[in-house]
């Protein structure tokens, strides 16, 4: 839905008044691909798991076994990290607005059967086929 007039007014007036009070801050705001945000996140996570292996590998050799374990939280956590960001960078973690995930659609609306549910079912066919 376009804005009126007025609120387009509005907010070019508040987007001046931005810039002329943190220009800096409103530069960096201005990034129109979000994208960019998530590429950052995944360099950051690298380096984090590098840094890991590196504390993972200085505990070993230096026998420190606090120290390994850190490094093995650092690599889990910076993975982790990096795993969310590719995602999002990649549309896997957006939900439509339907409340389905972009990739699935033609698949029937409605909760999921549970486990159990469905290999009774399975158990179901495989009897009727015979």
């Amino acid at each position: 839905m376009p804005l009126s007039e007025h609120e387009q007014r509005l907010l070019d007036q508040i987007e001046q008044a931005l810039y002329a009070e943190d220009p800096k801050w409103a530069n960096t705001v201005r990034i129109s691909d979000p994208r960019s945000h998530y590429k950052r996140r995944l360099v950051k996570a690298s380096i984090g798991f590098v840094l890991g292996v590196v504390l993972l590998m200085v505990g070993v050799v230096i026998q420190v076994i606090p120290l390994g374990v850190g490094g093995f939280v650092v690599m889990l956590a910076a993975c982790l990290w990096g795993l969310s960001s590719w995602k999002r960078m990649n549309g896997f973690g957006d939900a439509s607005p339907s409340g389905q995930t972009p990739g699935k659609t033609g698949r029937r609306a409605g909760p999921r059967p549970s486990f159990m549910e469905r290999m009774e079912e399975r158990w179901r066919r495989r009897h009727d086929d015979r």
